[in-house]
């Protein structure tokens, strides 16, 4: 396979002299630094982690075995005698000593609407809604189904959940009833945690509504916790629904925290999958909280008074690790942000920047790109002299759109890191360290720590050991926050990450190393499609669209979208007595999915490139979409080869 394209020349770009001279310097201050750290991380993992798990964290009782298992029989355990609890180590232990510390600052949608939350302050308000949870009888090892706009309550339901050694189950405020109800079947939640109502972007989002949609086929669930964002009155069926405020008032502001092993798991958070149906992923206490603080404290160079921005929702596994869980547990001050980049204006991130003095910006190329259409001027009148490292992650970015970044946002004197890792790693994968890393523009450059990065060949899973490579990037051993499991379906946990190449995990991404070791992600190599840093599935899409009695057949596909990052195209085959118009199909996509997931390409065909089997060759239909009709490559394994012309003229013709 050719590596010639990995060799491009970009400009490089080194440490940004003004992080090698603060004081105090970055936690990683050299390239030789960091190649010392990992290759100790690798070599002896038990030793490295250990130590960091003892310096990180906070412990009820010591552990004594560091790592056992593996990935032959998925049965990974860290720190195994250990016992600890996530809500002491973000809140209680840093409320003791600094109780005056702001813990999180609530951006509202609109600006003038927010608040600043201390230690304190947060830590009573979680104890009182633990209490709540505990007096409808919640207790340790219930999943708890969130489903919160973002809000100040919603960072406390998650940390409620983990004082009382419950398993919270967050998802997205987007998704539809549909989609809601299948997760809160499939965890078996009898308890759920919403809002009457959202606002974002100056609009309301109505989420109880939603709730009660998806609660019509949940018979199961026995309490709803409505917390009131807005004066609106919204249906109440009691007494499964309850107030907030009200329940709250009731109870005491500390409730002890239930002592956990830290293999029992924080969260489960569903993530799509290649057959459609969403896997609820499982992440241990103790690995998954050593992994996100050790995150923000090197990749992030987190140091004390920083104040953490991280602009994504608190419903994808980003909000859990740099709103919530990563700056929490270092004593940090984060930033909760409730509206959308360009709500009022497209300056609504540079005023929170300037208004709050945030020294590390997360955000994802989607916004980045979408900011960049209205101009610099935008960004230019605010002062974001507070910015030391400004952040990327979701999908890969463009060269071009990260010049952009470093220069408009970055001001050319921040560390741009642009990280790469996904729900089930629990944590970043790869990384650019800020105080020792020289950055390609697109390159996600070096693995973090315990990350022993391989490269294999897609079609003979062996190993490919030049320093140029490209193909499917693997992990050779486990690191603290590999989720543990898919709920209730721990085959397909194997299926999926352990057995496609024996004695790695395999991460369903292609990726490319160049001559200088950098790495290139390349994107998915499954039916997954990344939308705005969003995964969906095909099969996810097409049962969507199979839904509506007019379809007779469909295939979804992801198209690369300078906006998106990727965006959904499908092809529909309608049955023969219907005529719809392409408006009801995505609507029925936005219904059973959420509105993110709406196709934006619907091509009406009668029929679709199938093997013999019955299978759609999805990869000729991504050809003919991108262009590619040159090299759409083999079509002998085709039932129906003529099909293929047919749809090059309809595509070039639409």
């Amino acid at each position: 396979m050719s590596t010639d394209h990995l060799n491009i020349e970009f400009k490089l770009h080194p440490v940004p002299n003004r992080l090698l001279t603060r004081n105090p310097p970055p936690h990683v201050n050299s390239i030789e630094q960091y190649k010392k750290l990992y290759e100790e991380s690798i070599k002896n993992p038990t030793e490295f982690w250990g130590k960091l798990a003892n310096e990180l964290l906070t412990w009820h009782t010591p552990f004594k075995t560091v790592l056992s298992g593996g990935f032959e029989y998925g049965d990974v355990t860290w720190f195994r005698e250990g016992q600890l609890n996530a809500s002491y180590n973000c809140l209680d232990r840093h409320a003791i000593i600094n109780p005056d510390k702001v813990a999180l600052i609530y951006e509202a949608d609109e600006p003038d609407q927010g608040r600043k939350i201390t230690y304190r302050e947060l830590l009573h308000d979680v104890c009182r809604f633990a209490n709540v949870l505990k007096a409808h009888g919640v207790r340790k090892g219930d999943i708890i189904t969130i489903y919160m706009p973002m809000v100040p309550e919603a960072a406390i339901a998650l940390l409620a959940c983990a004082r009382l050694g419950a398993v919270h189950s967050v998802v997205f405020a987007g998704f539809s009833s549909d989609s809601l109800r299948n997760r809160i079947l499939d965890a078996s939640s009898k308890f759920v945690i919403t809002a009457n109502e959202g606002r974002r972007g100056g609009k309301t989002i109505h989420t109880k509504k939603i709730i009660d949609e998806a609660l019509t086929e949940c018979p199961g669930v026995k309490r709803v916790f409505v917390f009131r964002r807005t004066d609106s009155s919204v249906p109440f069926s009691s007494p499964r629904d309850v107030w907030w405020h009200d329940e709250i008032e009731k109870q005491r502001p500390y409730c002890p925290p239930e002592i956990v092993n830290a293999e029992d798991p924080l969260f489960m958070i569903y993530t799509s999958g290649s057959t459609g149906k969403p896997k609820g992923v499982l992440h241990a206490t103790g690995g998954y909280l050593l992994s996100v603080v050790a995150n923000l404290k090197y990749v992030f160079d987190y140091h004390e008074g920083d104040i953490f921005g991280c602009m994504t929702d608190i419903g994808w596994a980003v909000g859990h690790n740099f709103i919530v869980y990563g700056p929490l547990t270092n004593g940090g001050t984060a930033l909760l942000f409730e509206s959308t980049p360009i709500y009022p204006t497209p300056s609504r991130y540079w005023e929170i920047v300037a208004k709050h003095k945030i020294t590390q910006f997360f955000t994802a190329p989607t916004a980045i790109r979408l900011l960049r259409k209205f101009g610099r001027e935008y960004v230019d009148s605010h002062d974001l002299s507070s910015l030391r490292v400004i952040i990327s992650a979701g999908e890969p970015i463009n060269p071009d759109v990260w010049e952009w970044y470093n220069e408009v946002v970055g001001r050319n004197v921040c560390s741009v890191v642009d990280n790469y890792w996904q729900t089930e790693t629990g944590s970043i994968i790869l990384a650019p360290f800020p105080g020792a890393t020289a950055i390609k523009p697109g390159s996600a450059t070096f693995p973090f720590f315990g990350i022993d990065i391989a490269i294999l060949d897609p079609e003979t899973g062996e190993e490919i050991k030049t320093t140029e490579a490209e193909g499917i990037l693997a992990i050779r051993q486990p690191w603290p926050s590999i989720a543990r499991t898919i709920y209730n379906d721990h085959n397909r946990y194997l299926n999926t990450y352990l057995r496609p190449y024996k004695g790695y995990y395999f991460t369903s991404d292609g990726v490319g190393r160049d001559r200088d070791g950098y790495y290139w992600i390349r994107g998915r190599v499954d039916d997954v499609i990344n939308v705005s840093g969003h995964r969906l599935s095909t099969s996810e899409i097409e049962s969507a669209l199979l839904m509506h009695p007019a379809t007779a057949e469909a295939a979804a596909i992801g198209v690369d979208s300078e906006l998106k990052g990727q965006c959904v195209h499908t092809f529909v085959n309608l049955k023969s007595d219907h005529d719809i118009e392409i408006d009801d199909l995505v609507s029925q996509v936005r219904e059973s999915i959420g509105p993110f997931a709406a196709p934006e390409k619907i091509y009406f065909v009668n029929d679709l490139p199938k093997t013999r089997s019955g299978k759609i060759m999805r990869r000729v239909l991504k050809k003919i979409v991108d262009g590619q009709t040159d090299s759409i490559g083999d079509l002998s394994t085709l039932a129906n080869p003529e099909i293929v012309n047919i749809l090059i003229e309809k595509v070039k013709h639409s």
